[in-house]
């Protein structure tokens, strides 16, 4: 299966019913308050370095990144997602904001065939879906998209060091089956059904060697609240970006 038909039925789930993605994140199932807390405050920071653009690779609909940007508004923005559905709700969210651009896209080619260079790549919740040579590539396409100085920032599932994939899925289910109350069962069972077949996390350690293979300078833990991290890669020039992955 080529990788945008394999991301097309990853995506199905949330293309069909992003009422499902509002639940979770109305109830905070995937620490989206406090995610977003650190990634706003990241954008704050490059902001005040001055005029930035950014490219975000599988948007959605952008609801929880917009809040962000409508503080600290870039240059140009740039989305890219499979759900035209959820792209239509990215236009609202991202109402007011200059330089708009959005686009029905496989992420992995939108990076692959991105002309010019950004200051700041966003992903979220997004990556886990690739398989490993597929993250190898996005690595290899944000490191040379980057401008001088830029940053991918990644918010994304990752298990833990020695866990396999399968007990991380396994633990995740739990979690959600546990925890995720509020979730109507039918789309609960549906959702589990999701993570089951297309997440596919890495470790820390392993997202950390993929980007230096593919010539970002540093990795850093920013936040995770539980599997949900909040991680940096430093482009070229990234010195101020301190190496925290051991």
């Amino acid at each position: 299966m080529s990788t945008a038909a394999n991301l097309q039925d990853q995506t199905a789930l949330f293309r069909k019913s992003w009422s499902l993605y509002d639940a979770i994140t109305a109830f905070n199932y995937m620490n989206h308050r406090e995610i977003y807390g650190v990634v706003g405050d990241v954008i704050r920071k490059r902001s005040q370095e001055g005029p930035y653009s950014i490219l975000d690779l599988g948007c959605g609909n952008a609801r929880f990144l917009g809040e962000c940007l409508r503080t600290f508004p870039p240059a140009s923005y740039r989305g890219v997602d499979l759900s035209a559905s959820a792209l239509e709700d990215a236009r609202f969210h991202l109402a007011g904001i200059p330089g708009v651009g959005l686009e029905e896209r496989d992420l992995l080619a939108a990076v692959e065939d991105a002309v010019g260079t950004c200051d700041l790549i966003f992903s979220g919740f997004a990556v886990h879906h690739l398989d490993p040579a597929d993250k190898q590539r996005l690595f290899l396409a944000c490191a040379r998209h980057l401008a001088p100085g830029g940053q991918f920032l990644m918010v994304d599932i990752v298990r833990e060091d020695e866990q396999t994939r399968e007990a991380c899925v396994d633990a995740y289910l739990q979690m959600m089956r546990t925890g995720w109350t509020q979730i109507p069962p039918d789309q609960l069972d549906e959702a589990c059904t999701h993570v089951a077949a297309y997440d596919r996390p890495e470790t820390l350690a392993t997202l950390g060697a993929m980007a230096a293979a593919a010539g970002l300078h540093a990795t850093r833990l920013l936040a995770r609240f539980g599997p949900h991290h909040v991680i940096q890669f430093a482009g070229s020039r990234g010195e101020g970006i301190a190496e925290d992955v051991r």
